[in-house]
């Protein structure tokens, strides 16, 4: 599948950029800017030689990430009626298989009869199981899990035991004095990035105190994501972030991250106002930045010089 959409092979991460090496520059609030793939690189990178579309959330769109060189893969986790984790962003399958239903109403049998729609309107692999995921990411990139169901004890398990713990970052979010919740036993075996800000339209009190306290703990934050901020919010939040010198993340989608920074055009795409969101957020000091449209940031990136290296001095005027 990836070799008839992706056009040119692309070669995978050199040797001396592993995936243990990118959870070292996770963690190095100063070195570059991050790119996170929003289920997978799905899109089409045409600057990169891949003109077609692939099934969000597949194994293909991962190998596509890998080529493409993004620093982490952001998926989706849910559980089947008999107890199995899998990737699927959708509480059903209807929009992204060929099949429809629960995800949690279907055995793991049932589930992996499924097939994810392809670019050309035909039938692509089966969707992952998590296992599967972690399976062919290790030892090459770096995944953050968005896990839509209460079953982060088992989600750890599993990835514990899986041998890719150390590429995997989970999160969940953060409410107003809440102890450090990186020391909890779902989390206390893996790298933890706490969510901070709005959900479902209902505003969080004391965001920058939540990300104080949240960075006191033991096991040490990589980064805070951002969830729909007042423009004064997040320069209380920026400003305990690099106190605590952890990254700030945000997402370059509609109405996520940072009131006032995203247009309606680029929720449709366009490809200049996502170059100016881009700049925005990393001129206001975002150093990881998830997005439906990885290549182009990537190169984006690389014209402006800010991968591997420090970005520009943060915008304190906003």
């Amino acid at each position: 599948m990836l070799a008839a959409c992706a056009g040119p092979a692309l070669a995978e991460p050199s040797a001396d950029r592993p995936g243990t090496d990118l959870r070292g520059r996770l963690y190095d609030w100063a070195d570059g800017v991050l790119v996170v793939a929003h289920r997978a690189c799905h899109a089409a990178a045409p600057s990169r030689g891949m003109t077609g579309s692939l099934p969000e959330n597949s194994l293909a769109a991962l190998d596509r990430c890998v080529a493409l060189g993004v620093d982490m893969v952001e998926i989706d986790v849910r559980r089947t009626a008999d107890g199995a984790l899998v990737v699927m962003h959708d509480a059903t399958v209807d929009r992204t298989t060929n099949g429809r239903g629960r995800v949690s109403q279907m055995s793991l049998r049932r589930f992996k009869m499924l097939r994810l729609g392809a670019v050309d309107g035909g039938l692509a692999e089966a969707p992952p199981t998590l296992e599967e995921y972690l399976a062919r990411a290790r030892g090459r990139i770096l995944v953050n899990l968005d896990v839509k169901e209460p079953i982060a004890e088992q989600v750890a398990q599993v990835v514990l035991a899986s041998g890719a713990a150390g590429q995997v970052l989970v999160k969940a979010r953060a409410e107003a004095d809440a102890a450090p919740m990186a020391d909890l036993p779902a989390y206390s075996g893996l790298a933890f990035m706490p969510m901070v800000g709005a959900a479902d339209g209902r505003g969080v009190r004391d965001p920058a105190g939540i990300t104080t306290r949240q960075a006191l703990a033991e096991n040490r934050i990589p980064a805070i994501e951002l969830c729909d901020l007042r423009r004064s919010e997040f320069r209380a939040v920026r400003a305990a972030a690099r106190l605590a010198r952890v990254r700030l993340w945000s997402n370059a989608l509609a109405a996520k991250g940072v009131k006032g920074v995203w247009t309606r055009a680029w929720a449709g795409g366009a490809a200049a106002d996502g170059r100016r969101t881009w700049a925005r957020l990393i001129d206001d000091g975002v150093t990881v930045i998830q997005t439906n449209r990885p290549a182009a940031l990537l190169d984006y990136l690389d014209a402006r010089a800010l991968r591997g290296r420090a970005p520009p001095v943060v915008n304190a005027a906003l």
